[in-house]
């Protein structure tokens, strides 16, 4: 058992809680049993676990699935735990993943119909949970502009609760390419914005096309070179008091408005 949280081998570890180290060995950091139970779908992809002794038999399940994996559990103990995440209160599970996002080209291959792109997202929880809300809608893939938080930052993991195993990414590609490469293969692409047309009001059967919806900065929402590329700008109608909705509910309502227009 690892008990030393200022030991070597847990020092390596912690700093893929920095950017920097998660580029250069192209891993990233994967907390807690929601994630992990995804996770395991794709063994392959854990190179290291981490796990306290009171996970183990907490997730009996998780732990019979990694050992049927051949995947060896590294013991640890608590202050090691919190030593390897940014959390105040860990979840007892950190195991070390590959990356996986894949290529621009690659989601445009794959002939999507569905697509979030990301456009200058800066707030972690914020791009994780669009990234879980593009999951649950069906979406084929989620495209993070380069000037979006890092996927692979443990909070964006983390609010993924697993989703970014589910359906393919691409990350730190340029929004005027992501816009351009999905209009040439058919998508039409909508700016969710609050001055476009609402969306109770188009027509079922344009919701129901392929489509690329675009989100924008949490405090500045759009540049205007970004409008000036989409095909339609489309709101969110508030009934209500509220000024405004937060970016990943109104991306899940976005989303899920094409999702019912396609599955009809």
């Amino acid at each position: 058992m690892l008990i030393d949280p200022k030991a070597a081998k847990v020092r390596g570890v912690a700093k893929l809680t920095k950017k920097d180290a998660r580029s250069s060995t192209g891993l990233f950091l994967l907390e807690g049993p929601q994630g992990l139970k995804e996770a395991l779908d794709r063994p392959k992809l854990i190179v290291e676990l981490y796990a306290t002794d009171d996970a183990v038999e907490r997730y009996p399940d998780l732990f019979e699935r990694a050992e049927s994996a051949r995947i060896q559990v590294q013991l640890v103990s608590e202050p090691v735990l919190k030593a390897l995440t940014d959390t105040t209160t860990p979840q007892g599970v950190v195991a070390v993943c590959e990356q996986i996002d894949v290529t621009l080209q690659d989601i445009i291959d794959a002939k999507p119909r569905l697509v979030a792109l990301l456009a200058n997202i800066r707030d972690p929880g914020n791009a994780g949970t669009v990234l879980r809300a593009a999951d649950a809608a069906g979406a084929d893939a989620v495209i993070f502009s380069a000037n979006s938080v890092d996927v692979y930052n443990p909070k964006v993991v983390r609010s993924t609760t697993g989703s970014l195993f589910h359906l393919p990414f691409a990350v730190d590609v340029e929004i005027e390419d992501a816009i351009s490469a999905l209009k040439a293969a058919g998508l039409q692409v909508f700016a969710a914005n609050g001055g476009g047309e609402q969306i109770p009001d188009l027509p079922a059967e344009n919701l129901a096309k392929p489509t690329a919806w675009v989100f924008g900065n949490e405090a500045w929402g759009f540049e205007k070179s970004t409008l000036d590329l989409v095909d339609q700008e489309v709101a969110v109608p508030i009934y209500g008091a509220a000024e405004s909705l937060n970016l990943a509910t109104a991306a899940s309502i976005c989303l899920y408005a094409s999702a019912f227009a396609q599955n009809r």
